[in-house]
């Protein structure tokens, strides 16, 4: 939402935001020496420039005296030189300073992002995650080398030249000041009218940046694309660009009334300082030269000090940045390691289900409010429903067993707590005997593999896909892979082999094809245990078959947890669980169950009539 400068003003930062935003200066305090020096330096230079001219005016011309005027002449050069060093190395500093702020919350905030669960992903919406990694980094980023930079010129700035003023002619300084609260005015009217409306900017450019990030992706775009709604969609965005480029407008018209007022007001204390001081001069209280001085400083004291009457909403609102930062940052990692937690050693592949009892979690266990914009409103008191009640079974090591039922049945959560996708509510998940809870993460999802009903592939070559399993993976170990998993055929049939790039999700792939490379990608894992998430639904009977071909291979001497629609890709699982309301609620191998006449037996005979009908 934005911000009005009334309630910047009356706003308390929350407690922390400062000396945590300074943490992450504090690297780079070097640099920021160094470019405090730089600014200082170059504040006191500024003040020389005048002096000298009013040395020339007062001193050198009446003389006529070459010498001098050369001298002057030449040490303004050289103080101008002094200044624009000063300038470029405060600059280089500060640019320091700023790019490795950037660099360090950008790998931060995106280290703790992909660390978080799953279920924040399934409320946040990418854009908006994407405007904290981009608009809020760089926005912290500037309250650093920015606005705090300008806040410390600026104050060195106005007291040296108000010291210099002084020494001049404390009248004349001290009616320079008197035209001070006109500065105000426009300050406070036009400057609340500003901050907001750069902070709905902000808040704009975020909802594009959702909209673009949401059509852009292929999936959207094939949405699009199959319902026909390019003209819709140009019209939605049109609209929210149009909003965009209205209050672009606004804020240059706002920024330039606001600078105008202020150079009218500037423009009002200089002539009546040039009034003053000139009957000063005519009536021999002052030189020339001085009063020349006195305008030259006049002019420079104005623009700091404008600056510095808005510096606490200037750094309010740059902290702002700072604490959507810290708002993601803060979230605690619902599934971590615990500290206790040791790795799981050499895995033989034994799953056990000790009563588990689960729960989705909710809107505030998961996610936050300012990353959900057009979701339900959260409510602490609304739990979500228990999906699994009272789950209890073993599977020995290098044995299947299948999980079947309807859809909605609970199949893939039970799968999910395994690799630790999802935490227990009640009950334990245990591997080898240990609770997953109590191994680190990574030696958990070392030993476990999981291929899906719609296997995700990066943007990338066949061989860079694959190597996300095993990065250092040799080419003779791909090629091995992808021999097993029956997709090294199609592979060489391609230009460019393993070079070849698949797409945006692997949409350049057939849905038979990404599959195999899923699982080839998982053979090159040789994982313990294995999940095969309805591998084989929704593909042609050649396809099928290639891959239970793999799947074959895949399944030898490993663990697995085989979800399924299809009873006939399963009928040779060592046991079969039948899930239905969250409850096991039969298991058994497939003929003892077909012969027992339950709900198996049911789901079974409906699909084999379906086949041979």
């Amino acid at each position: 939402m934005s911000r009005s400068r009334e309630e910047l003003k009356g706003r308390r930062l929350q407690p922390g935001v400062i000396r945590r935003a300074m943490g992450f200066a504090a690297p780079y305090k070097g640099s920021i020496v160094a470019f405090l020096v730089a600014t200082v330096a170059g504040s006191f230079l500024a003040v020389i420039p005048p002096l000298l001219f009013r040395r020339l005016i007062d001193h050198a011309l009446p003389a006529e005296s070459s010498s001098e005027l050369t001298l002057l002449a030449t040490a303004a050069v050289g103080v101008a030189f002094g200044i624009a060093l000063l300038s470029l190395a405060g600059r280089w500093f500060s640019s320091r300073v700023g790019e490795g702020l950037i660099f360090d919350l950008r790998v931060t905030l995106f280290d703790h992002v992909q660390r978080m669960p799953l279920a924040f992903f399934t409320r946040s919406q990418t854009g908006a995650l994407i405007s904290r990694l981009n608009n809020d980094v760089i926005g912290a980023q500037q309250a650093v080398t920015g606005t705090l930079g300008n806040v410390v010129s600026n104050s060195i700035s106005v007291g040296s030249i108000l010291i210099v003023m002084l020494a001049l002619h404390w009248k004349l300084t001290l009616l320079a000041l008197a035209v001070l609260p006109l500065f105000l005015i426009p300050s406070r009217y036009l400057g609340r009218a500003l901050v907001g409306i750069t902070r709905e900017q902000m808040q704009l450019n975020a909802q594009m940046n959702t909209l673009m990030t949401e059509r852009f992706n292929v999936a959207g775009a094939l949405v699009a694309k199959l319902f026909g709604r390019p003209v819709d969609e140009k019209t939605g965005f049109a609209e929210r660009a149009g909003r965009v480029r209205d209050i672009g407008v606004r804020l240059a018209l706002f920024m330039r009334v606001f600078f105008v007022l202020l150079g009218l007001v500037a423009a009002v204390g200089t002539a009546v300082v040039y009034l003053v001081g000139g009957r000063a001069v005519l009536s021999g209280a002052i030189e020339t030269g001085t009063l020349v001085a006195f305008a030259l400083y006049v002019t420079q004291l104005y623009s700091p000090l404008t600056q510095l009457t808005n510096a606490r909403v200037d750094l309010m609102t740059a902290f702002v940045s700072f604490e959507r930062v810290f708002e993601i940052l803060d979230m605690p990692h619902a599934i971590a390691d615990r500290p206790e937690a040791t790795e799981l050693q050499r895995p033989t592949g034994r799953v056990a289900f000790d009563h588990v009892t689960f729960r989705y979690p909710t809107a505030i266990e998961s996610s936050l409010a300012s990353l959900e914009e057009g979701l339900p409103p959260q409510h602490e008191d609304s739990l979500p429903s228990y999906v699994l009640h009272d789950v209890s079974f073993e599977i020995e090591p290098g044995r299947t067993v299948a999980l079947v039922g309807p859809s909605g049945a609970g199949k893939t959560t039970i799968a999910m707590l395994v690799p630790r996708i999802y935490d227990v509510t009640e009950g334990a998940v245990r591997v080898d005997g240990r609770d997953v809870r109590d191994v680190t993460m990574s030696s958990l999802a070392a030993a476990i593999g999981v291929v899906t009903q719609d296997p995700h592939l990066y943007h990338d070559t066949i061989a860079n896909n694959l190597r996300f399993a095993k990065p250092d993976a040799t080419d003779d170990e791909l090629v091995e892979a992808a021999r097993a998993a029956q997709i090294y055929d199609l592979i060489g049939s391609l230009p460019d082999g393993f070079n070849t790039v698949v797409g945006e999700r692997g949409y350049r792939l057939s849905g038979g094809e990404k599959q195999r490379l899923a699982i080839a990608r998982v053979l090159l894992k040789d994982p313990a245990i294995l999940i095969l998430d309805e591998a084989t639904a929704h593909l042609d009977s050649e396809s099928e078959a290639l891959i239970q071909g793999a799947l074959a291979r895949a399944l030898e001497s490993r663990t697995a947890i085989v979800i399924a629609h299809r009873l006939s890709t399963i009928v040779d699982a060592d046991e079969i669980l039948v899930v239905d309301e969250g409850r096991i609620v039969e298991r058994g191998p497939h003929a003892d169950l077909v012969g027992a006449g339950g709900t198996y037996a049911e789901l079974y005979e409906t699909q084999y009539s379906k086949a041979t009908a």
